[in-house]
């Protein structure tokens, strides 16, 4: 079968971790435990009040459902280096380990693992947007852009 994906065998069950090893769910689960998660609502109060929100989405996603106006938008393969207030390569807008960032992601799991990233470099007001920029965009909160919203007009 060219071209087809290798998937393990539902018969044989899933495979031994090594020691120490946690799935996906269980690294959630115990970084989610470490952080503070704010609802869309809060986290548009927040950035209004001045704290800075990173949007970790990908082109294609913001292009297709849209942006969040004040958003940063940081790609999720150079954001500790963009981030981090003691790098060389940091943001103006990073002015120091007080500052409290917002990080949005698509439906709020990859910004839960980015904001306790964050946590560790000393950003310790770094929050997760529960539920993304689909719960964001579902509360009815600001957005633009969007090949949805222009469909729409």
């Amino acid at each position: 079968m060219a071209g087809a994906a290798p998937h393990w065998p539902a018969e044989a069950g899933a495979p031994d971790r090594p020691a120490g090893s946690c799935t996906v769910d269980e690294l959630l689960a115990r970084v989610r435990g470490r952080i503070e998660r704010v609802e869309p609502a809060v986290a548009w109060s927040r950035l209004a009040a001045g704290a800075l929100l990173v949007d970790t989405r990908p082109s294609e996603q913001r292009d297709r459902d849209g942006e969040v106006p004040g958003a940063v938008v940081i790609d999720r393969n150079v954001l500790e280096w963009r981030l981090d207030p003691a790098g060389p390569d940091r943001l103006p807008e990073v002015t120091g380990y007080d500052l409290e960032v917002l990080v949005l992601c698509n439906e709020g799991y990859s910004s839960s693992l980015v904001a306790d990233t964050l946590r560790t470099l000393g950003l310790t007001r770094a929050v997760d947007v529960i539920g993304g920029f689909v719960a964001w965009a579902a509360a009815g909160l600001p957005t633009t852009g969007g090949r949805a919203s222009e469909a729409a007009a």
